[in-house]
């Protein structure tokens, strides 16, 4: 699969807000704050950053508080994976 995301959000989930930061190809920020664990609001940035083009998001735990921003991206037709804390920490 050779596939181009014109945007990579990293998601830090927590239980009441997570921290997203949206990246283009070039590395310019899209988005970079607070996100609450609500539905309507992480559907809205999805829905945003679909502008660019398509759309990755990376979340550091899949399950628990991790569902819902998953289950919304993949609704928004996002794309979803999965990068372990301790290896998105080194990334960071």
């Amino acid at each position: 699969m050779d596939t181009q995301f014109a945007v990579v959000i990293g998601l830090d989930v927590g239980k009441t807000a997570h921290h997203a930061c949206a990246l283009d190809p070039e590395g310019n920020k899209l988005f970079d704050k607070p996100l609450p664990q609500d539905e309507t609001k992480l559907r809205e940035l999805f829905t945003q950053l679909q502008n660019h083009g398509e759309v990755l998001m990376v979340v550091d735990q899949p399950n628990t508080i991790g569902a819902l921003p998953i289950a919304v991206a993949r609704d928004s037709g996002c794309s979803v994976a999965y990068l372990p804390g301790l290896a998105m920490r080194k990334a960071a």
